[in-house]
């Protein structure tokens, strides 16, 4: 599988890890445009100075356990390369997936359809290696994560 997927440990309890990855995404990634809360909620995550941007749809929310979002409108602007990339986003799937066990909450992200072809593929796997990696297991860890703000 050539997607990205990648999983944290985290001491936060999984209702507290869902919290972050449906209402709370301003804590550790960018401010969306409204909260994911139901099956069929769209959420725009804009990324300052505010040309770039994803639309999410929820497509499964199973309380404090899985989340599917599908990207249903994709623009993300990259200076110096192909204007291919801008919609390369759309109809992926991001899911989460949380298991609490023993007091350590594992989460996973799966991004299904980022993979190395793409020509966002360096600039996005290093995106989630550090917003999902470290801000928001800084955030589950310790109540500060470190999101994406306007310069």
């Amino acid at each position: 599988m050539n997607d990205y997927n990648k999983t944290i440990a985290t001491t936060a309890d999984a209702k507290t890890a869902y919290a972050a990855l449906t209402t709370g995404y301003q804590h550790w990634w960018t401010k969306p445009d409204r909260p994911l809360q139901k099956v069929g909620d769209r959420a725009k995550f804009t990324f300052p100075p505010g040309i770039s941007f994803w639309t999410f749809e929820a497509m499964k929310l199973e309380l404090n356990k899985h989340i599917e979002l599908r990207c249903v409108v994709a623009m993300h602007v990259h200076e110096g390369k192909a204007k291919e990339i801008e919609t390369e986003w759309l109809d992926t799937r991001v899911i989460w997936s949380i298991e609490e066990k023993n007091g350590v909450t594992n989460i996973t992200l799966h991004h299904i359809g980022l993979t190395p072809d793409l020509l966002c593929f360096d600039i996005c796997t290093a995106g989630w290696d550090f917003f999902f990696t470290e801000s928001l297991k800084a955030y589950l860890d310790t109540g500060t994560g470190t999101p994406h703000k306007a310069a």
